[in-house]
């Protein structure tokens, strides 16, 4: 007996040994110095200075003008951070997560790892407490403008933005054409649509499909230039305006990528609104965004709740449950509908329908009560 509680006594040891918080407490508090040494590396592009070979701190350094000692300690940590791997003493190749900060390779990430690292994101999240404690973005008060007034003035980050909103939306178009089903309607509005990546995917996957980009006219700058090479031009076309304002009408389906997440519920029961009114009888609105579990889960992702904080941050936007989605349909007049994962991403779709005929105000355009309820 006493040998098998001495086996229980140790083992107990063991097991509180292994669930020791202390590491992961160091990563977490760590975890913002791992960001500006990624950072860095992103801004120098160093995955792209090593290449497919192997490179020196010697080399490198002579490069970019800095203390070779430096340069070794810097390769030393995108090393640690598995950005890339050193093979030898001094010897430095790129792994599989430095592969896809590579801007001259098909499927890079360069954009939208180095947007979301760059400096005006990341000082705008120094003041994570005032927006905590007013509601209100910090970077509205860090930079004296919101995000997209700022991005107005700075035409390299701009262009940045709309490479990086394109390179996020790759996965999720694949996954979306290929697991939705498209064939109930005959033209598709994509509601933000930008450069039309999502749009393209979907009518390369349905042949019979036609297709609106609507966004602004800088969101939708580079739409024309997708469309040509995904060969889809001749079904889709391209519309510039603001759907705060309204939507193109007349469509069986209103797509809404990534739109919803980035505003409060008023603004985006706005939009999803001028969608109801817009959409044809039996037609449907369809959105895809992250969807909350009601509670965090023991193990869960922490990248959809990072997220949510990043909209708090930088914008006016944030991450919904499905108990969240269900109240803004019923303020959009809208009834919710399927909710379902979007395998192999993060995303879910959600599909609403029309439940509710809203009267425009002709005074000022804007959507007014509703006047009749419609079973869609």
């Amino acid at each position: 007996m006493e040998e098998q509680a001495g086996r229980t006594d140790a083992s107990a040891m063991e097991e509180q040994v292994e669930k020791n918080p202390w590491p992961d407490l160091l990563r977490l508090v760590f975890g913002g110095r791992a960001t500006q040494v990624v950072g860095l590396g992103i801004r120098l592009k160093l995955p792209e200075a090593i290449g497919d070979g192997e490179r020196s701190s010697t080399d490198l350094a002579a490069g970019y003008g800095v203390p070779e000692h430096t340069m070794l300690r810097l390769l030393r940590g995108l090393a640690a951070l598995e950005v890339l791997t050193e093979t030898g003493p001094d010897r430095f190749a790129v792994a599989p997560v430095g592969a896809l900060l590579r801007g001259d390779r098909p499927g890079s990430l360069y954009a939208l790892a180095r947007m979301l690292t760059d400096p005006a994101m990341l000082t705008a999240w120094q003041n994570l407490e005032f927006s905590v404690r007013t509601g209100r973005p910090a970077f509205d008060e860090a930079f004296g403008t919101d995000f997209f007034g700022h991005l107005s003035g700075d035409p390299e980050l701009s262009e940045l933005y709309n490479t990086a909103m394109s390179q996020g939306t790759r996965g999720v178009a694949e996954a979306l054409a290929r697991s939705y089903d498209f064939g109930r309607s005959g033209t598709v509005v994509d509601v933000g649509g930008g450069d039309g990546t999502l749009i393209a995917a979907v009518l390369r996957e349905h042949p019979g499909l036609r297709g609106v980009i609507y966004d602004s006219p800088t969101g939708a700058s580079r739409a024309e230039e997708t469309l040509r090479r995904a060969g889809v031009a001749g079904r889709c076309r391209i519309e510039a305006g603001d759907f705060f304002a309204g939507v193109p009408e007349g469509a069986d389906l209103y797509l809404l990528k990534s739109v919803v997440h980035g505003w409060g519920d008023d603004r985006a029961a706005t939009i999803l609104q001028h969608c109801a009114r817009s959409v044809t009888e039996h037609g449907r609105i369809l959105m895809v965004e992250h969807v909350l579990p009601d509670t965090v889960p023991p193990g869960a992702d922490p990248l959809p709740y990072l997220n949510d904080l990043n909209l708090l941050v930088n914008g006016s936007g944030l991450e919904r449950t499905r108990g969240d989605f269900e109240r803004l349909c019923g303020k959009a007049g809208l009834t919710l509908g399927e909710v379902a994962p979007l395998s192999p991403t993060d995303f879910c779709r959600i599909e609403a329908r029309p439940g509710i005929t809203w009267a425009l105000n002709e005074e000022d355009g804007q959507v007014g009560v509703p006047v009749r309820d419609d079973a869609g």
